[in-house]
């Protein structure tokens, strides 16, 4: 089968055997380029194996999943309380960074990774669960109520994953991004202009300018959630922060609260508002056109939000 894969630096198609042994096999029909691989591409991050940890596809019974990434084990602390972003394998379990991702034909999951798509939600858009997801936990994380002023730092996927989830929420977002097509984004889904200062700041950005500007926007005695990844090292605005005695909550990948996981519920959401998968997903390209696709991903000011594989 063929796979997206990193070869001397840069993006390649390859043709690899095609996965046997257990799970379940899942045809992929949509995998999104994320902003951490082409970081991972640009730092020169040892991938050995196949990209891409936002995937949907189609079951050999025909039925249309998203696959939350995360091969945990199932038995440490964390994977017994529901979270099993902590799991003791650590990054190394997320599929497309230390396993096989689904930037391919196909792909083998353990079935408890299969996320069910609701009605309205189409295959071809569902790889928007996975950042979705991302989004989900961290406003959960922070307690995000309805009728709550929330601001949004960063125009990016999760940026606006995280506006479209806070609106789901029924709070008032506001979102402050860098690119006019980020900002015309954010306001096709629900997000007026930042004014003022707010109880809960969302860190979508992940830079030393995004956090100094968080804080600046957070009202006192208010939080911020981080859903960024810091890649470099964070620094914190320290004075204001501790002045201002705001909460710093940092939020990973997606998780489980009793029998609701946070993908289940990124999933519902996306199927209950289509303008989501309409605003988000910018580019689509076969997979023969990984190299052109990966190019266009990185030119943000050309005014790209997604890029989706479709194999």
């Amino acid at each position: 089968m063929r796979a997206v894969r990193i070869a001397d630096g840069a993006i390649s198609l390859a043709e690899v055997p095609a996965p046997s042994g257990d799970g379940v096999r899942v045809r992929i029909r949509s995998a999104g380029i994320c902003g951490s691989d082409l970081h991972m591409l640009q730092a020169g991050y040892p991938v050995a194996g196949t990209l891409g940890h936002e995937i949907a596809g189609v079951t050999d019974d025909g039925t249309p999943v998203a696959i939350e990434p995360l091969d945990a084990c199932g038995a440490c602390e964390f994977c017994a309380h529901g979270e099993y972003n902590l799991c003791a394998r650590g990054p190394g379990m997320l599929m497309g960074v230390g396993l096989d991702g689904g930037m391919a034909d196909e792909m083998r999951v353990p079935e408890r990774c299969l996320v069910p798509l609701p009605t309205g939600a189409r295959v071809e858009d569902a790889s928007l669960v996975e950042p979705l997801a991302v989004s989900v936990h961290g406003l959960r994380r922070a307690g995000v109520k309805g009728g709550e002023r929330v601001a949004v730092v960063g125009g990016g996927t999760i940026g606006l994953t995280a506006v479209a989830a806070a609106a789901a929420s029924g709070a008032h977002v506001a979102l402050e991004a860098r690119h006019d097509a980020q900002r015309e984004a954010g306001a096709r889904l629900g997000a007026g202009e930042v004014a003022g200062t707010y109880p809960l700041v969302v860190d979508a950005a992940g830079t030393k300018s995004a956090l100094e500007r968080c804080v600046e926007l957070c009202r006192p005695g208010g939080a911020i959630v981080s859903v960024a990844s810091y890649w470099e090292g964070m620094v914190l605005p320290g004075f204001s922060l501790c002045l201002k005695e705001v909460t710093l909550i940092p939020a990973s990948l997606y998780a489980r609260v009793g029998a609701s996981r946070d993908v289940d519920v990124a999933a519902s959401i996306l199927a209950a508002n289509p303008e989501i998968a309409r605003t988000l997903i910018t580019h689509r390209f076969p997979l023969e056109g990984a190299v052109e696709a990966f190019e266009t991903a990185a030119d943000r000011a050309s005014g790209v939000i997604k890029v989706v594989l479709e194999p």
